[in-house]
């Protein structure tokens, strides 16, 4: 697994179309996507996905290594966020018009948060 600490962001100018649209061609990356786009920071144990835990790493680093997402590292733990505000000054529209067919097309829709459970 990639070391989060070092892990390189792209600035904002070197975020490219090309890019943005390959790193969207996968159905998971799409449905995480669509899970982040709530603007909420999530723990990456947090994400649910039909795919190996390694597998799921592979697409995080594939949507930051684009541009889409931004991950820190606290302690053991790993978070990532979409970069929304990023996307949209870089390609307006974009990002609305992508999660907005993706729910019409029901892309994504089978990745989504772990069920938290109260200790009682």
């Amino acid at each position: 697994m990639v070391n989060v600490k070092q892990a390189r962001h792209p600035g904002l100018e070197e975020i490219t179309l090309v890019t943005v649209l390959a790193a969207l061609s996968d159905p998971i990356r799409v449905g995480l996507i669509r899970v982040l786009a709530d603007g909420r920071e999530r723990g990456w144990g947090e994400l649910r996905a039909p795919v190996a835990k390694s597998t799921l790493s592979h697409h995080l680093r594939v949507l930051r290594d684009a541009g889409l997402t931004r991950t820190r590292q606290e302690g053991t733990r790993c978070y990532v966020e979409l970069r929304r505000a990023d996307l949209d000054t870089r390609f307006p529209g974009l990002l609305d018009a992508v999660l907005e067919a993706a729910r019409g097309d029901d892309v994504g829709a089978h990745v989504g948060l772990a069920e938290h459970r109260d200790a009682t």
